[in-house]
């Protein structure tokens, strides 16, 4: 009887604790959203990002391009329900300290880590694997980023690519080509967004 009750007790508080997180994520969100309008996410897409991880249950994500971590929170916050992690980089040290700060105070540090490196090198260097992949960074190189980690990426994973556009002339078309020649991955832009969605169904 006692073991019964104390396993009641302990999945109370951890309900309460998910609902403290939700109210405290949600009120910092709302309090700060002016402060993230430059290079980051638009709200829609970071809502997004949260459904992905929580639809896919997925745990082991990366981000490259941090920025001041609004994305960031969206991830981290879904992550924290399916009992995962971030793992997010950033070059440039003034935007990373920036992050690191809204992750704090936002409850969510636990649930990042986060790395101020030249994306280039540590995605190469990162063991993985990854169940989800965020790309937002230098759109010059998505291509190298998605080649060094569809290796690391697990079957039935999720890559996803922000500023992406199908129509020819428009942003980033010339990755749009290039990843939807891979046959292994199922591919959309989700509508109503510039994001570019993969999802991984086969490993050759």
């Amino acid at each position: 009887m006692y073991q019964e009750r104390a396993l009641i007790k302990s999945m109370t508080v951890g309900e309460n604790n998910y609902k403290d997180l939700d109210r405290r994520v949600k009120d910092y969100l709302e309090e700060h959203r002016h402060e993230f309008r430059e290079m980051n996410v638009p709200t829609k897409d970071g809502e997004l990002l949260y459904e992905l991880i929580i639809e896919g249950n997925y745990t082991k994500a990366l981000e490259i391009g941090t920025s001041t971590g609004y994305s960031g929170i969206y991830m981290a916050w879904a992550l924290s329900k399916t009992g995962g992690k971030l793992i997010t980089i950033e070059i440039n040290e003034q935007r990373y300290k920036t992050a690191l700060k809204h992750f704090e105070a936002a409850g969510l540090a636990d649930f990042v880590d986060a790395r101020l490196a030249n994306a280039h090198e540590l995605v190469k260097e990162l063991d993985g694997p990854f169940d989800f992949v965020f790309s937002d960074a230098d759109k010059g190189w998505y291509e190298q980023y998605f080649l060094d980690l569809d290796p690391k990426l697990l079957l039935g994973g999720c890559y996803a690519t922000h500023n992406i556009s199908g129509n020819k002339g428009g942003w980033n078309y010339d990755y749009y080509k290039f990843i939807n020649r891979f046959d292994r991955y199922k591919s959309h832009i989700e509508k109503g967004t510039s994001m570019h969605i993969s999802y991984k169904t086969a490993n050759k």
